[in-house]
């Protein structure tokens, strides 16, 4: 599924569009998901301070973004500030990167109205500064008629947490419409999430090369494809998204079943019986 809108090939680079040449457009992921990771492994390797990697990082996501947005990507996901972020690093980077949100949003709205991308936000966004928060609200509004990418920020986020938030949320629904666990399933779970009107992802980009989830979209990815690369965020831009969509499209994705070369399955009831013994 496409957004509507029309797309901008014409608007990637040229090393962009050699990779997209060889996409198939009826098969790009409807929502890809990001980790960013390793803007302090950034400024740390070229002896900066840490904000600058955090600056740095900021460019990225405002150049994946548009990149997205010209391809037709229906849903962009970024993990922002987590939970922890906020819990286990010091004030001063923190208030530093709640300025930085700010000033990300007051810069790059206009950007986002040209390219037609509409932002939200999922996580515990009621604890973030009030400024944070009004400044978002800004944003959210001004762009919510465009009909392109919809770019998500995971904000003071952490995907237990949401599980908790939609448990509580669903046990209030049942208290109050006077239902039954028994009648609980998948679905009533899904409705209560933060991501309730969102696809799940269907990729999952890391970057930094680290082989962990921590601790994002738990529910929401349980089948999506991962993609690691050793590029640290601060250095990743839309060829790269490209090149991890593209490496999407050569997998067989099976949801649990068997793919084409999966062979025939013997149902010989001798056999089964042995094996069973």
């Amino acid at each position: 599924m496409q957004p509507s809108g029309t797309l901008r090939i014409h608007e990637l680079t040229a090393e962009e569009r050699a990779v997209y040449a060889k996409l198939k457009p009826e098969r790009l992921p409807e929502h890809v998901a990001i980790i960013m990771d390793g803007n302090g492994r950034w400024a740390g390797r070229r002896s900066l301070k840490r904000f600058l990697g955090h600056q740095q990082g900021a460019k990225s996501v405002q150049l994946v973004t548009e990149t997205a947005s010209r391809i037709g990507l229906p849903w962009l996901t970024l993990y922002a500030f987590s939970l922890e972020n906020k819990l286990r690093r010091p004030r001063a980077e923190v208030n530093f990167l709640m300025r930085l949100l700010k000033s990300y949003l007051e810069s790059n709205v206009q950007r986002m109205m040209d390219n037609n991308v509409r932002i939200r936000y999922i996580g515990r966004t009621h604890e973030l500064p009030p400024e944070v928060q009004d400044k978002m609200r800004w944003a959210e509004e001004t762009t919510a008629r465009n009909t392109g990418t919809t770019l998500t920020l995971a904000l003071n986020y952490g995907a237990r947490s949401e599980i908790v938030d939609a448990f509580r949320s669903l046990a209030a629904e049942m208290q109050r419409k006077h239902l039954s666990p028994g009648r609980i399933d998948e679905e009533d779970i899904r409705r209560h999430l933060y991501t309730a009107n969102m696809p799940d992802p269907d990729l999952l980009i890391r970057t930094s090369g680290e082989m962990r989830i921590s601790n994002f979209l738990l529910w929401q990815i349980a089948y999506a494809e991962i993609y690691v690369t050793e590029r640290l965020w601060p250095d990743f831009r839309g060829v790269h998204l490209l090149e991890a969509i593209a490496d999407f499209q050569r997998r067989e994705r099976r949801y649990g079943g068997l793919g084409e070369g999966g062979g025939e399955v013997e149902e010989d009831p001798e056999q089964i019986r042995i094996a069973a013994g």
